[in-house]
């Protein structure tokens, strides 16, 4: 069942989204199935307009994120654009609820994303609603499911196959746990300057302290101002230093060469799966020509401070490293464009807010269209010249990539 709410972040949730016609009974569901009311629910046609997203408890799968869809068969001008909408959630939705009107059946829109589902290969389930309208013999099928979210009928069954089709065998990837062993020392540098936030770390510092510490490690956690003497007052050489990007060429100039030394971006990009391409990609920036467009992506939207490190460090570092002239453009969110033609190089962010599936789908999407696609440390460390070394904590990398 669904519980109370935690905090475990998005990325880090199985996101299950409700895909359907207009008044299947989409919202109504989700409703049915939180046991709360989430969703707008009315009669008239077109009562979701926009992707609603809620994040909740469901055991034994804990945290999920609900997703809640426009009609797929939507009209118009305004109709279209929320088709569109739907149709991008399908980018990181790990598995897919279609809701059909029992009283109607199955029409070319369903047919269509179905289709979809297996060529994205989404795991799915098909759920005919409002099963108390008509008496017929139900179909016999694993991932099919004849349910009422008006009187309840089989919501509980409905529950189960969601948590059985969700719970996934493969094993997931550690941020830093399968790199140390327990006792090890890991310090994490965390500069406080003017884009940290108030009175709290950022959501990837919090994640590295928890994996450390669930490895039976201990996190150090110090501004780069002072790791100069706290390395020298440990009394015990750390397994490594972990650092944010933007402070790698004065922690790489005081960590010694025989501690390993990488960023919680870097972190990222092996735990989002893109670790590979987002090397060979940081060595595109060497061929790139004066007027090619650059496009720098962030998996989430915040307040942009004056020294911004999307919008204004990474541009600046960019034009002193190559010497050349670029146009560079930005997206934030979910805001990731479709087309990649006009770009010559991606530089996307850790990911930390974007689950593994989105954050795969923005990497084929740049591998399909033959952009090439790195992210912010990786991009960092390179035209720092550290590159190599910032990567040495991953057995067999470099051989991997160069093979």
């Amino acid at each position: 069942m669904f519980v109370g709410l935690n905090n475990t972040p998005s990325g880090e949730r199985i996101h299950i989204g409700f895909f359907g016609r207009r008044n299947s009974g989409k919202s109504s569901l989700v409703n049915a199935i939180t046991g709360q009311d989430l969703a707008l629910v009315s009669d008239i046609k077109g009562t979701t307009t926009d992707p609603v997203y809620k994040a909740m408890e469901l055991a034994p799968l804990g945290p999920v994120m609900i997703i809640d869809t426009p009609g797929i068969d939507d009209k118009g001008e305004l109709g279209d654009l929320r088709v569109k909408k739907t149709y991008q959630v399908l980018n990181k939705t790990d598995l897919a609820i279609l809701v059909i009107d029992t009283v109607y059946g199955k029409a070319k829109e369903e047919k269509e994303i179905e289709a979809l589902f297996k060529e994205k290969k989404i795991d799915y389930l098909i759920v005919y609603n409002k099963i108390d309208l008509v008496a017929q013999n139900a179909v016999k099928e694993d991932n099919v499911i004849y349910v009422s979210a008006k009187t309840g009928y089989r919501i509980r069954e409905l529950k189960e196959k969601i948590a059985g089709l969700a719970i996934s065998e493969k094993p997931k990837q550690r941020l830093v746990a399968d790199l140390i062993k327990p006792s090890d020392f890991v310090v994490l540098v965390t500069p406080i300057d003017q884009a940290a936030p108030k009175g709290r770390l950022i959501l990837p510092q919090q994640q590295t302290i928890r994996d450390i510490l669930d490895a039976d490690a201990t996190a150090i956690v110090v501004k780069d101002t002072d790791l100069s003497d706290t390395l020298d007052g440990l009394g015990k050489k750390p397994r490594m230093v972990i650092t944010d990007s933007q402070a790698f060429e004065r922690v790489a100039a005081v960590t010694p060469e025989d501690i390993y030394l990488t960023s919680f971006s870097i972190l990222f990009a092996r735990y989002k799966g893109i670790l590979d391409h987002a090397v060979k990609g940081a060595r595109a920036l060497d061929k790139l020509e004066d007027g090619d467009t650059i496009l720098i992506s962030e998996g989430c939207t915040h307040h942009r401070q004056c020294e911004d490190i999307g919008t204004v460090k990474i541009p600046a570092w960019i034009r002193d490293y190559t010497k050349k002239d670029f146009n560079f453009k930005f997206s934030s969110g979910g805001q990731y464009p479709t087309d990649l033609a006009e770009f010559k190089l991606i530089i996307h962010c850790g990911g930390c807010m974007l689950n593994e599936k989105e954050m795969r789908y923005r990497l084929n999407s740049a591998v399909d269209q033959g952009v090439p696609i790195t992210n912010y440390g990786i991009l960092i460390s390179y035209m720092q010249g550290i590159l190599d070394r910032s990567i040495a904590v991953f057995p067999n990398l470099l051989e991997q990539i160069e093979g």
